[in-house]
């Protein structure tokens, strides 16, 4: 009898294709083939929340192909190893019809021919237990966004949506931005001095007075530092203690998902979402390991095949005598996973036919790997204390002998050399320097310190991280601002305020965490799937109940003077799921909307319409772009800034055009060019 082997994509299957013989067919599902309906809850509340699963409508299609598929086959189910891919199992089961004697599970973390051959030879059954788990995290989302978001319609304005992991993220944002919001700079200062030795120079900041050891704030003004300055006038300053020593910096483990989230957006500047994306292909390709662990487990194949590679490629000296094994820190992890490898060393980033953002990932991933089982780091390091009077001036200087791990992984050091020096050395002093600082508020979340600050408080999973952060952006209720932050827009500061207050558990930390705990005892049979729920959605219901009693309506609108052009009332300012704008005061009547102007006119007419003004615009996203003021009347746009010149004899403005073919000139970094792409005008700064 034939075998249908059934995975998630087309390239995992075209990969799989390679390794198996004729009598094997491999097909994609393209992803879930059930799921919870749209249109409605979906879930039995009163009848132990039994789930409703429709098929899609962008499922039947595949489904019927598949039904057809799987007549009369063995069919094998390989879709990936951890919930999610358990569960779309478990679906194509029910949605095909599959039997049990003719239904096997396959699981690998690879794929390669050894892998997927090893897998084959050890079916297993559908873990219903990871099934479970998967069933009670898609219900509890569910419950919570289709519960809550209602009511934000109706307290706050339409069009606003809660989720469980999400509102905790938006938390997070919103309450760091507090924290700088309510930071007050405070003044310290430091001293430098300038010393030299045999006509070598070397810095050494001011380290301690009378024998105790200063702490950074404690020259709080100008005339602190200027006392010192005048206590050491005349002063000789010479070498009272040195310390010399070596320093190894030992290789850092493979990676997992949240730390390839982390590297990925600080070496490379991926959001996590395209890291995860480009990590699938490679992991569908059979080049890396599966993606989504928390695991530091590496294979002794694997282990030993990078260690012959960095012996063929750099030499014994760059190996240490016993492979190199880490200890996962994570409480949840699945051990049963590698962490995220290439699958096979010998596969340099140079020999495989990868370009661009892949390759780049790839490289990442190999080097992080490999480097894994190299010798660490080895630096000389020295400390210089200089006294001169009553006070300690301390220099530190690092010099690296031996580059060990970092031949395969570069990390950014400082070297700093001193000049060679032994206690009781007089030295000159060539100049001493003040300095004025001041305390920094902490700093605003990026993606990779969201997924660490995720991590670290135990919310969402791994595989969940990119999804979280991309939806908190896709909502309005966070933006990535220009410096590539995470800042909370104001509609984010209102829902997050209204459910700290009013649903304190939905967006609690601790009880976020702890629900994540619980889901993982789930996938261990250790706790029952819909007993997790009954806790949860009782409490949970009996306070939504109270609260549509309880909460008033936010006043989300301001009045103003402003005019609506179309019937003539005053425009209010509403607040809407955006952000605000002007709304004719006349609705439903007049449904006269305009934008807000965040920013100053450009004082200049549209060149389009020539009755509106441009304004400086930002997208939903915060991107900004320039328009006109009339939209949707004219929709004159523009991402570049217009090049405005004044006209000649008057005080007025106006855009400058191409004196090719007219266009509208815009101001790019390296002067002015022609906004249409088609025309090559340029004028160099």
């Amino acid at each position: 009898m034939k075998n249908l082997v059934i995975v998630e994509s087309p390239t995992k299957a075209k990969t799989i294709t390679k390794f198996l013989p004729d009598n094997y067919t491999v097909v994609s599902s393209y992803g879930h083939v059930r799921d919870l309906p749209k249109t409605e809850l979906g879930v039995d509340t009163e009848n132990n929340f039994e789930p409703k699963y429709i098929i899609p409508t962008k499922a039947r299609k595949k489904v019927g192909e598949l039904k057809k598929e799987s007549k009369d086959k063995n069919v094998i189910l390989a879709t990936d190893g951890d919930r999610e891919g358990e569960a779309i199992s478990w679906h194509l089961v029910e949605a095909l019809g599959l039997t049990e004697e003719k239904t096997k599970r396959i699981e690998f973390h690879e794929i390669t021919k050894e892998a997927i051959e090893k897998a084959l030879k050890n079916p297993r059954k559908i873990n219903m237990d990871l099934v479970n788990a998967q069933q009670a995290r898609r219900i509890l989302d569910r419950l919570v966004g289709y519960k809550l978001s209602p009511f934000l319609w109706k307290k706050v304005v339409k069009g606003l949506s809660a989720g469980r992991v999400q509102s905790v993220a938006v938390r997070i944002i919103v309450e760091r931005e507090r924290e700088i919001q309510k930071f007050k700079p405070e003044e310290y200062w430091s001293i430098v001095a300038l010393l030299n030795k045999d006509k070598e120079d070397f810095e050494a900041s001011l380290n301690a007075v009378d024998g105790k050891n200063l702490d950074k704030l404690e020259i709080k003004n100008k005339k602190e530092a200027q006392e010192i300055l005048e206590n050491l006038n005349n002063a000789e300053w010479k070498v009272s203690n040195l310390e010399q020593k070596e320093h190894r910096r030992n290789p850092l483990p493979p990676f997992t998902t949240s730390s390839l989230q982390q590297t990925a957006w600080s070496r490379l500047h991926y959001p996590a979402k395209r890291t995860m994306m480009l990590a699938q292909n490679l992991y569908e390709r059979g080049l890396i390991t599966y993606h989504r662990t928390d695991s530091l487990n590496v294979s002794s194949i694997a282990i030993g095949a990078a260690r012959e590679y960095i012996e063929n490629e750099f030499g014994k000296n760059y190996i240490p005598d016993k492979p190199r094994f880490y200890k996962t820190r994570s409480k949840g992890a699945q051990e049963a996973h590698e962490a995220i490898r290439p699958t096979s060393p010998q596969n340099n980033p140079e020999k495989l036919k990868l370009e661009g953002p892949q390759k780049k990932l790839y490289t990442l991933i190999w080097q992080r790997f490999v480097s894994s089982q190299m010798e660490p780091a080895i630096f000389d390091a020295a400390t210089v204390d200089v006294k001169a009077k009553n006070h300690v001036f301390r220099a530190n200087g690092q010099l690296m002998r031996f580059d060990g791990f970092l031949r395969v992984y570069p990390i950014k050091f400082e070297e700093a050399e001193l000049p060679l020096l032994k206690v009781g050395d007089n030295l000159n002093l060539k100049k001493i320097t003040p300095g004025q600082h001041f305390t920094k508020p902490p700093a605003r979340y990026n993606e990779a310190s969201l997924v660490k600050a995720l991590e670290k408080h135990e919310i969402g999973r791994p595989s969940t991280y990119a999804s979280i952060i991309s939806t908190i952006q896709e909502r309005n209720y966070v933006f990535r601002n220009d410096q590539r932050q995470l800042e909370p827009n104001e509609i984010g500061f209102v829902v997050n305020d209204i459910l700290v207050e009013h649903f304190p558990d939905i967006v609690d930390i601790d009880f976020t965490a702890k629900m994540e705990n619980q889901l993982d005892r789930v996938a261990h049979e250790k706790e029952d799937w819909t007993q997790l729920l009954h806790d949860f959605y009782k409490p949970f219901e009996k306070t939504l109940k109270e609260k549509y009693g309880e909460v008033k309506k936010a006043n989300m609108v301001k009045e103003t003077d402003k005019k609506c052009p179309k019937c003539g009332k005053n425009l209010l300012k509403r607040m809407g799921r955006f952000g605000w704008f002007y709304g004719c005061s006349g609705f439903p009547e007049c449904k006269h909307t305009e934008p807000l102007k965040e920013n100053p006119d450009l004082k200049v007419h549209c060149p389009k319409c020539a009755e509106g003004e441009v304004v400086e615009k930002r997208t939903r996203r915060k991107k900004i772009f320039y328009g006109c003021s009339r939209y949707p009347d004219c929709d004159f746009a523009l991402w570049d800034k217009p090049h405005i010149e004044k006209v000649k004899g008057t005080t007025k403005n106006h855009i400058s055009k191409c004196p090719k073919c007219s266009s509208v000139l815009v101001e790019k970094k390296n002067g002015i060019s022609c906004s249409n792409r088609e025309c090559s005008y340029e004028k160099k700064d």
